[in-house]
């Protein structure tokens, strides 16, 4: 039986007419006209001739920041994602004050205000320097609660002047301070971790200093989170088409007998003991290719008697001969 023209043109119709509702509550769901906060913690220092590093603390937003722009006299000289805090402006004009704001936006483009403004000025030209400075001595770490880590250390030398510190978590740079600084505190680090810090000593010829020796920190759980169970101490060493690691394994209701190794933050291999493994320090070499001067960061995390992986150790990082 057919049905009537009249009510099937009233139902396309009460169709239609939800289909716009749906559509209208989708569209002001989605609308976000919320500007993010303005980034605060900016600062600015010249790293050499032509260069200034700028840092700055997270801004906030509503739903969430998706990145950052960087402005020297008002012309934006940088666009960063929202996980990238800090950045080098180059091909400053030498012995110039520059001038730098940031300012934070979200995933519908609204733009925060400007922050607060920052002043660095590039150091002078000098003659060509080839000359790195010594590395930092004496490196520490202490925790500063969950989230954060305080860094000492001695100063390096250089035959002009060290102009800049640079800290690195593994092989990344996380953070930069003045030449005349020999400390350094590291915010936003994640409860429950293990991390591992170097720092290298920079002069204005942009010559840097080879790694300090690593300070490792496992920052304190969160209130119930279970302990960390990564592997400690380790070490890595370098020889010929070959790279050694040792390390003192993670504390657990039976011997760990297996383990994961990641290079450069990707699984390398599985490193398994057939029968019970040796009390105390173990160690395992890997072979690699041959081609001097490579870089290699690993990190180990054990297979915990539950059957579940652990938490990856504080990475080392190594050069190939």
């Amino acid at each position: 039986m057919q049905r009537p023209l009249a009510a099937t043109l009233s139902t396309l119709s009460a169709l239609a007419a939800l289909a716009l509702t749906a559509c209208s509550g989708t569209a002001e769901a989605a609308k976000d006209t919320r500007v993010p906060a303005a980034p605060t913690g900016v600062t600015a220092a010249a790293g050499s001739a032509s260069t200034v590093h700028v840092m700055w603390s997270a801004a906030t937003d509503d739903r969430a920041v998706t990145g950052y722009a960087v402005y020297r006299q008002g012309r934006k000289v940088k666009d960063l994602p929202a996980g990238t805090l800090m950045t080098d402006i180059t091909g400053l004009a030498p012995a110039t004050p520059h001038t730098f704001t940031v300012r934070a936006h979200d995933a519908a483009g609204n733009l925060s205000p400007d922050s607060a403004a920052v002043t660095a000025t590039t150091l002078a030209a000098t003659a060509e320097d080839r000359t790195p400075p010594t590395r930092p001595d004496a490196l520490r770490v202490t925790a500063a609660g969950r989230d954060a880590a305080i860094l000492t250390w001695r100063p390096a030398r250089d035959d002009t002047r060290v102009t800049a510190y640079d800290v690195y978590q593994g092989d990344s740079r996380i953070h930069t301070v003045p030449g005349t600084a020999t400390t350094a505190r590291l915010a936003g680090l994640r409860p429950g971790t293990a991390y591992s810090f170097t720092v290298r000593a920079r002069d204005a010829a942009e010559n840097s200093s080879p790694d300090s020796d690593p300070a490792d920190l496992t920052t304190t759980p969160a209130p119930g989170a279970p302990p960390n169970t990564a592997p400690t101490a380790l070490t890595a060493r370098a020889a010929h088409g070959a790279i050694t690691l040792t390390w003192t394994p993670p504390r657990t209701s039976t011997p760990v007998k297996e383990y994961e190794l990641h290079l450069n933050g990707r699984f390398a291999t599985t490193i398994v003991w057939g029968a019970q493994p040796p009390p105390g320090p173990v160690s395992y070499t890997l072979t690699v290719p041959t081609t001097p001067g490579v870089r290699y960061t690993a990190t180990l995390r054990a297979r915990l008697p539950d059957g579940t992986w652990g938490d990856f150790s504080a990475p080392r990082t190594v050069v190939t001969r």
